[in-house]
């Protein structure tokens, strides 16, 4: 597959390997790999980013040439690089603060799986006995005719580029925020058809989350409810939406926390099954409204949810006790009937300030304005 970074992929190998670079760009299943994974690096920061399995690649390949065991040495007899230097190193990566360890320790592996089905090596190994990880330099060494080529210092330099084209698509990003905000009284339409812009099937899934926060927080924000223990002495308080830390964060399943009402909201763009009912579990069954990045009716949502789930479990009575769980399905056109309402009510403005806060936050983004 080609794709606009492709060029920028086949470039660094051309400075690496010169004329053998288009044979070792065929040949590598990893690189094969690589050029999948950073389809969306010049599509901006709309564009879904694929971080935790090539931080995962980059942290085992870092070790690797720090020990210098791609000009030397036997690899085979090394003792491995330790899980938590691993774990640390990819947080301290640009993106990289809020991920976890599901790439490191089978993520990865699986997925390239899925796109090599008939290769029996996958780019990790790893002893869960010592926590010591390897990459497989089986897909690492390129043999053309007689001789090897080491690739490893070329995929960190295209894993670096990738990055910095990202981050360079989200200050971007930023900045068409920013500029908006200074016309926000003069071209409200602009900002209209910006933030409707953002919610769509494609969209990063952090930014979707984001975006999702940022809409659903005005919504439910004028909304009251009285409460107490005495029908003489009731509180009117307004329903107040709750973002429970960074996106994608291993949080327990739950991205959204309402008070005083306590209800729990999941973002999610997938339509597995099991990690709905993962995440129904995580939090002993109580009920959870899932906020999802789709386009479907939330009958068929709840209908293909419910036919999946059957097959999974096929008792009726385990089916039901998680179905009962799922309290609301908040799809794409429900958030966007819900953005209409309340920029109705003139709240256009602070869903726009919303999106840029959160977005300094979630992607570690800060500028002389915000010292």
């Amino acid at each position: 597959m080609e794709h606009s970074f492709t060029v920028t992929i086949k470039q660094i190998l051309e400075n690496h390997f010169g004329n053998k670079s288009e044979d070792i760009f065929e040949k590598s299943l990893l690189l094969q790999y690589l050029n999948l994974k950073t389809k969306s690096a010049n599509k901006g920061a709309k564009a879904r980013a694929s971080f935790a399995n090539l931080y995962a690649i980059y942290v085992i390949l870092e070790d690797y040439i720090q020990n210098q065991f791609d000009k030397q040495g036997d690899y085979s007899k090394y003792e491995g690089a330790i899980f938590s230097k691993l774990f640390q190193r990819q947080r301290e990566l640009p993106f990289g603060s809020k991920l976890q360890n599901h790439a490191l320790n089978n993520r990865l592996n699986s997925e390239f799986q899925k796109f090599f089905p008939t290769s029996e090596i996958t780019p990790i190994i790893r002893n869960l006995e010592t926590n010591r990880y390897w990459i497989n330099e089986n897909l690492i060494k390129i043999q053309l005719d007689k001789r090897k080529f080491n690739i490893s210092n070329a995929i960190i330099e295209i894993i670096d580029e990738y990055t910095k084209t990202k981050k360079d698509a989200f200050e971007r990003f930023i900045k068409t925020c920013e500029q908006l905000q200074e016309i926000e009284n003069k071209e409200p339409e602009k900002i209209q058809d910006f933030i409707l812009g953002l919610l769509a099937p494609n969209i990063d899934a952090r930014l979707f989350e984001i975006v999702s926060y940022s809409i659903l927080k005005y919504y439910y924000h004028d909304q009251i409810i009285y409460w107490g223990f005495d029908i003489d002495k009731l509180t009117k308080e307004n329903l107040k939406l709750y973002k429970t830390g960074r996106t994608n964060a291993n949080d327990g399943g739950i991205d959204f926390v309402m008070k005083p009402l306590g209800r729990f909201f999941q973002v999610t763009e997938t339509l597995d099954v099991k990690k709905y009912f993962l995440d129904i579990e995580k939090i002993e069954r109580y009920p959870i409204t899932f906020v999802i990045k789709s386009v479907e009716t939330t009958e068929n949502l709840l209908k293909n949810l419910e036919e999946n789930a059957t097959k999974w479990y096929s008792i009726n009575s385990i089916v039901n006790k998680y179905m009962d769980c799922i309290e609301e399905l908040i799809n794409i056109p429900i958030l966007t009937e819900r953005y209409k309402s309340i920029i109705k009510q003139g709240y256009l403005n602070n869903i726009l300030n919303e999106i840029i806060s959160q977005s300094k936050v979630e992607f570690n983004y800060h500028d002389e304005n915000d010292e």
